[in-house]
């Protein structure tokens, strides 16, 4: 049988063994990071060229972050990166700022939005 003693101690073991796995990782007092698998290739490739509040403010799966990716090596000049390293950026940033429900509003459908004062004139059909 076991004892009072011991499975005082096992349940405070598994307290503690709970508290731990359920914190938070520690943060990078620089950039913000969240210092957890690969965040120093995240540090090393993402804040050359734009700040890392920029990163942690956004959310996003997998799929969403490599297209973010696409984007700047397409429209911002941003350098191919070795698979291996890619897979690690996208894995660390959709784990650590995966998507929320409660962070971002739906689009405004377009039958709500005002007229863009920036559009090209069009002409009635009928002239």
């Amino acid at each position: 049988m076991i004892s009072y003693r011991k499975l005082t101690v096992c349940v405070a073991a598994l307290l503690v063994s709970a508290s731990v796995s359920t914190q938070e990782p520690e943060v990078d007092s620089m950039t913000g990071f969240r210092m957890t698998g690969d965040w120093e290739l995240v540090r090393a490739n993402c804040i050359a060229c734009h700040s890392a509040k920029l990163i942690t403010q956004q959310r996003g799966t997998a799929m969403q972050w490599l297209t973010m990716i696409r984007w700047m090596q397409k429209k911002q000049n941003l350098w191919q990166f070795d698979p291996e390293v890619e897979d690690k950026i996208i894995s660390y940033l959709a784990d650590n700022y995966p998507p929320q429900a409660n962070r971002r509003r739906a689009a405004i459908p377009l039958s709500q939005m005002p007229p863009n004062p920036y559009a090209p004139e069009t002409k009635p059909v009928n002239e």
